[in-house]
């Protein structure tokens, strides 16, 4: 089992590097050159089309709303991020993508989804389902340790 454990522990840690350093690497290849893999994962957490607050945002990425507040501004300025007041409540500001900022989510969403179809597309069912199974093993045990950590 101990053998198992190394070998599965060596995929994770592989893989993890790997998808940020390709990540990352193909940012620097391409028109979005100015922003960085911690942007990167901003853009991505305030999504498509929903407008989130600074705070859910935060919250999503398990940062303070003052560092993601450094990143927003990075990216208001270079013209990836609005902020939009709400028409409810002109109090509360809401993060949004802009035009460009869509682009790049794209972008970054098809990498996601074509390492997804190259890892399942030559599995069963019955191989497809072990994989997700444990893969919310690993996601439970995941959202657990992070409450566990201090705030």
């Amino acid at each position: 089992m101990d053998q198992r454990i190394n070998e599965v522990n060596g995929y994770l840690v592989s893989i993890f590097n790997d998808v940020l350093m390709i990540e990352e690497r193909t940012l620097q290849m391409s028109q979005f050159k100015d922003v960085s893999i911690k942007e990167m994962h901003t853009i991505d957490a305030i999504g498509m089309y929903q407008e989130h607050t600074t705070s859910e945002v935060a919250k999503k990425l398990g940062i303070t709303v003052g560092t993601l507040t450094v990143s927003v501004n990075n990216l208001v300025r270079k013209g990836y991020v609005d902020r939009v007041r709400s028409e409810t409540d002109r109090r509360v500001v809401q993060l949004a993508l802009t035009k460009r900022g869509r682009l790049l989510y794209r972008l970054h969403d098809k990498f996601h989804r074509d390492m997804v179809k190259e890892t399942i597309n030559e599995m069963g069912e019955k191989e497809s389902e072990v994989l997700m199974q444990g893969l919310k093993n690993l996601h439970g045990y995941l959202e657990r340790t992070k409450e566990q950590l201090p705030d």
